[in-house]
């Protein structure tokens, strides 16, 4: 089942996501769109999958992954077929609609809500990680392959041909998800065991702070970063292998984090790679303008890149138990997920006002402020409901 969720989520996050930047020249040129018009689909995307966060999560807490899954994998499906057949705006944000719905229900999110479920908790930590280890190659994958789909086949059959790839997880969560259960039952409204209840805790308001800003941090610097290596005078070339540091070493992040908990609090190993992030990054308009300043810059900083995938369901684990996870984890996930969609367009228009440079320091200042409000969790220490 370990195996199944990381292959499925690879194609999900690879086809539903990343493949999108392939895609987003020809599909512009073809259905005559601005190029924000276009973009503006995937961030559309983005903000229904944070939207339906919540209802997923109740569902997966109640009923379990196997319908949820199989179902989103098949609405996936029909929309990225859809989507090859798009020739308006109007339709193209329709079939991105749908695609953020399919999201919500086949991604990180339920299938760490369905490994809760069925493993113990001493081996949930290396569950979790070998999925993400998988799925950190998404991008590294997909991103190629539709980029020679559509030199061999044009765009439209390009995503028809990406639409099989995601049309063999129909099959796969349906097969392998069978007979899996709910993480726990979700109790009455005002149930000191109602996943509602992390709404009360301060403690939980501290972590949602830490991931949105941290979250928002990231999507900015992964937006914008090779536009500002290009104007720190590095070729576009370079500026691109240096950006593409930080996929490869945020595999190296993820392994490093859950290998080090072992000894140490997730929290404050989190706490303390959102710090590095924020000098390593802080130090980029100082030293980046030699390739060896960038590369040092961006390779501490690359390791912490995908560490949230692992540290953010240890932390809601360590602090609430596993009753009600999926649930909680949607609370968490939609300011998260909303902040990551938003911010690198804020951040554009702020560079436009600004410059670039401010932008890349206020970004290293927030990962530094997502690593305090982390650390300060621990003075409202939350013991674990019983499962």
């Amino acid at each position: 089942m370990i195996a199944t969720l990381a292959v499925t989520t690879t194609i999900g996050y690879g086809i539903l996501y990343y493949a999108f930047s392939a895609l987003l020249e020809p599909m512009r040129s073809d259905l005559r769109l601005s190029t924000t018009t276009a973009t503006g689909a995937l961030t559309t995307s983005v903000l229904v999958s944070a939207a339906m966060a919540v209802p997923v999560g109740r569902w997966l807490d109640t009923h379990g992954g196997y319908g949820v899954m199989t179902f989103g994998s098949a609405l996936a499906t029909i929309a990225v077929l859809a989507w090859s057949q798009v020739q308006t705006a109007t339709q193209l944000y329709g079939v991105f609609v749908l695609i953020g719905a399919a999201s919500a229900m086949v991604l990180y999110q339920p299938a760490f809500a369905v490994i809760v479920a069925i493993t113990a908790p001493a081996r949930r930590a290396s569950a979790i990680l070998s999925i993400t280890l998988v799925a950190g190659f998404a991008s590294s994958i997909f991103i190629p392959l539709a980029g020679q789909l559509i030199h061999a086949l044009g765009w439209r059959h390009a995503v028809l041909v990406l639409a099989v790839f995601v049309g063999l997880t129909i099959p796969l969560h349906g097969i392998s998800l069978r007979g899996t259960r709910p993480t726990a039952a979700v109790t009455h409204q005002g149930s000191t065991r109602s996943p509602a209840r992390v709404l009360r805790d301060p403690g939980f308001w501290l972590i949602a702070c830490a991931f949105v800003l941290h979250n928002a941090a990231l999507a900015v610097i992964a937006v914008h970063l090779v536009t500002y290596l290009v104007q720190l005078g590095h070729k576009p070339t370079v500026a691109a292998g240096l950006t593409g540091l930080l996929g490869v070493l945020s595999v190296t992040g993820r392994i490093v984090t859950t290998v080090a908990k072992r000894w140490l609090s997730i929290t404050l190993i989190t706490a303390a790679v959102m710090t590095l992030q924020g000098i390593a990054i802080g130090l980029l308009p100082f030293i980046g303008r030699s390739i060896t300043g960038a590369a040092i810059s961006l390779i501490l900083f690359g390791l912490g890149f995908g560490v949230a995938s692992v540290a953010t369901p240890a932390i809601l684990l360590d602090r609430y138990g596993d009753e009600g996870y999926a649930t909680i984890s949607g609370i968490l996930g939609t300011p998260t997920t909303v902040g990551r969609a938003t911010a690198p367009l804020i951040a554009a228009a702020l560079a436009v006002a600004v410059g670039y440079q401010p932008l890349i320091l206020g970004s290293a200042v927030t990962c530094l402020v997502s690593a305090v409000a982390l650390a300060l969790t621990r003075s409202t220490a939350q013991s674990p409901q019983p499962a």
